[in-house]
């Protein structure tokens, strides 16, 4: 992925999105290389450890929303449920 379609794709400032990647990049969470057809363009794929902390963030993440789902009752899940196909559809509008 490029800087730009990262910037596209978060919703962010191009210079908002390069002091991140150059952050992420100092902690060996991503790597970014030259595009081979066009050196002005840089490319920004994970490390193998960018991979694991992701991978680490989802879980939790998973996790702490399991937990609290847990403590709804049951009209309250339903009501979740109905809502599912509505919020699917604003998160297809946003790609």
């Amino acid at each position: 992925m490029t800087l730009g379609q990262l910037a596209a794709q978060e919703m962010v400032t191009p210079p908002s999105v390069t002091r991140m990647v150059t952050a992420l990049e100092k902690h060996g969470f991503v790597r970014r290389e030259a595009d081979a057809t066009d050196r002005r363009i840089a490319r920004i794929s994970l490390t193998a450890g960018g991979r694991r902390a992701l991978c680490r963030t989802r879980t939790r993440k998973t996790a702490y929303l399991a937990q609290r789902l847990s403590q709804l009752d049951a009209a309250q899940l339903a009501t979740l449920c109905d809502a599912l196909p509505i919020l699917e559809r604003l998160l297809e509008d946003e790609t």
